[in-house]
């Protein structure tokens, strides 16, 4: 049977770990709206692919443009899932470090703010595709 110090200690990992958890929720909205992002690109690639005419310099432009957006979205993609992967660990620190009576604050510390860093620039990615998505709107006049 558990004392009541081990209980409390393991309720207080919990309470500390709570934070880090709607973090990782958090980031995980933000994937799902930048995949969905990378679906459109796929989609819109794959129309322009299918066509049986060839591409005329337009539609070769937006093929290149698709391709530049891709790149972004996959960096975006890619370091926001890392941030995710590091907000994890830091999770896992902190009940291994309790489990085994380590002090993991240096190392929760690192992986945290190397979390950050991985989620602004993903985000920072992900600005950078819509900047180039607004930019290669064409609208027209009736």
């Amino acid at each position: 049977m558990q004392s009541a110090a081990d209980v409390s200690t393991v309720s207080h990992v919990i309470q500390l770990a709570v934070a880090p958890i709607f973090l990782l929720t958090s980031v995980g909205a933000i994937l799902g709206v930048i995949t969905n992002r990378l679906a459109r690109i796929v989609d819109r690639s794959r129309v322009l692919n299918s066509l049986s005419v060839p591409l005329d310099s337009a539609q070769q432009e937006e093929m290149a443009m698709l391709s530049r957006r891709a790149r972004w979205v996959h960096w975006a993609v890619s370091l926001c899932t890392m941030s995710a992967l590091l907000i994890c660990i830091v999770i896992v620190a902190l009940f291994v470090g309790s489990e085994i009576s380590f002090d993991p604050s240096r190392s929760i510390s690192m992986l945290f703010i190397l979390a950050m860093l991985s989620l602004i620039s993903g985000l920072l990615c992900f600005l950078r595709e819509i900047y180039l998505s607004k930019g290669h709107i064409g609208i027209q006049r009736t």
